[in-house]
């Protein structure tokens, strides 16, 4: 039986990095970037204002004030997208818009409420703004500057630096193709929604958390159906997810137990699957197994709901993120003080649904409630996993834990989480 960070690091460790595709940079928001980016171009080309105003020589306008107001012939307009026909003399201002060019000669753009003007002159009123507004050609990018480096998250300010260097098609690591495999006679899709509430058969859930939370992490979810208790079918099923490279890796629930119906690990074993994983000391999720069949990565998670969205947090989900070539591939975590007693015995590292939020003094964390696993509706109600250590039996209320956060928009961590 493997420990969680054990079961870990064997997961990331078989699994491959994907191959490049191109897109079109409108299809590659939360892609990875496979190649390093040189800017083809200085950005931007020439100095340019920063406001609308008058681009003028700071030195015409020392000591301007509503007293002692300084008098420019205004010699141009110029508007972003045009170029100034002439160089700015002595004595000279020019009418510029936000993002316009200036005119060679000028240093200084006068906001225009600190003047009065006319078509031909401009009366500066005020001479703060000496030296100002003024941004500088290169101030963004300058030719042959390293823009974007391979490994980078392609967010939407990533995209419009792209597209500020007419980049229309990028080079990223393509999205993974994940098979999902439910199984059991007692599960049903929601097709028999009348069986369902009959209490005769089981809702395949799962199938729905897994999609989901595939989908979440920028992958492809391939749904591969619900295998009957048959080696037959099991094996039917799991065919659909290698045949003609359909999948990147493999997911299923349930069956990789000890039970007599649960044939999963069984026949992977007869289709020539090396098992790396087939035990892990957590709860839930302890049947949690991995392994590789025909060169596939496969992830065998429990049926019980709670025990199949914690192995993806733990397993799935690294495994996806260093796929698709991203560098953080956890989920972060925080220090959080616990506001329950916990009873966690059996020498295995517990991983409980709660509530964490961040206070003044730190983050505190209460749990949702009941934490069977199959009490999906405790985990719809987390934010958080608290982890606590296998050697520890009892918790009392104060204790500080570590809590991964579900769900977090902030960051992810390159750290595992134990």
């Amino acid at each position: 039986m493997n420990g969680v960070r054990e079961a870990m690091d064997h997961v990331v460790a078989g699994v491959r990095v994907l191959e490049a595709v191109d897109l079109p940079l409108a299809e590659a928001l939360d892609r990875v970037l496979a190649v390093d980016v040189d800017s083809p171009v200085t950005l931007p080309a020439r100095a340019n204002s920063a406001m609308d105003g008058f681009a003028v020589r700071a030195a015409d306008i020392a000591g301007a004030s509503r007293g002692a107001p300084r008098r420019l012939q205004v010699v141009e307009e110029v508007q972003a997208g045009r170029v100034p026909r002439r160089a700015l003399g002595p004595g000279e201002a020019t009418r510029v818009f936000t993002g316009a060019p200036l005119p060679e000669g000028a240093d200084t753009v006068v906001r225009q409420e600190d003047t009065e003007h006319t078509p031909e002159v401009v009366t500066v009123l005020d001479d703060r703004d000496a030296g100002k507004h003024v941004r500088p050609a290169g101030e963004d990018l300058t030719r042959g500057a390293r823009v974007l480096d391979a490994g980078t998250h392609l967010g939407p300010a990533q995209l419009g630096v792209l597209a500020s260097i007419a980049r229309a098609r990028v080079r990223v690591r393509r999205a993974a193709r994940i098979g999902i495999l439910a199984s059991g006679d007692e599960v049903a899709d929601l097709d028999q929604a009348e069986a369902i509430l009959a209490g005769r058969k089981t809702a395949s859930s799962n199938s729905y958390t897994l999609e989901a939370l595939v989908r979440r992490a920028g992958a492809v979810p391939v749904p591969l159906g619900i295998a009957a208790d048959t080696p037959a079918s099991v094996r039917e099923h799991f065919e659909r997810g290698l045949t003609g490279g359909a999948c990147d890796l493999l997911v299923s629930t349930a069956g990789i137990s000890v039970g007599d119906y649960d044939y999963v690990r069984t026949v992977l074993e007869e289709m020539g699957c090396e098992m790396v994983v087939s035990k892990v000391r957590m709860r839930p999720g302890s049947p949690t197994s991995f392994g590789l069949v025909r060169g596939v990565p496969w992830i065998g998670l429990p049926g019980n709901p709670v025990s199949t969205m914690v192995g993806f947090e733990l397993f799935v989900r690294p495994a996806i993120r260093k796929m698709q070539g991203e560098r953080l591939l956890y989920r972060s975590t925080v220090r959080a003080v616990t506001e329950d007693r916990l009873t966690t015995p059996g020498r295995l590292t517990h991983f409980l649904r709660a509530v964490a939020r961040e206070t003044p003094q730190g983050w505190r964390a209460r749990l949702t409630g009941s934490q069977g696993s199959g009490v999906l509706t405790s985990m719809a109600r987390a934010n958080a996993l608290l982890i606590v250590p296998e050697e520890v039996d009892e918790t009392p209320p104060g204790t500080a834990l570590n809590a991964i956060l579900l769900d977090d928009p902030r960051t992810m961590s390159e750290r595992p989480p134990l």
